[in-house]
């Protein structure tokens, strides 16, 4: 498996960038989070964590700070 996200940012990136089939309120979700280096909320942690292990990805080292 690859290394753990360290930061949210790369995390979202990784999925845009991807090239895998998202929905648009996804792809809404992670171009926010892309370009936001506030703290996530629970509620966005926990998306973005489903969205990785959907696409199987690696997960977020510290839960998604930036």
């Amino acid at each position: 498996m690859a290394d753990a996200f360290r930061a949210h940012a790369d995390a979202a990136l990784a999925l845009i960038n991807a090239g895998l089939p998202l929905r648009p309120r996804e792809g809404q979700f992670l171009g926010g989070l892309a370009f936001d280096a506030n703290p996530l909320s629970e509620k966005q942690r926990n998306w973005l964590v489903i969205l990785l292990a959907k696409h199987g990805l690696p997960p977020l080292a510290d839960g998604g700070a930036a």
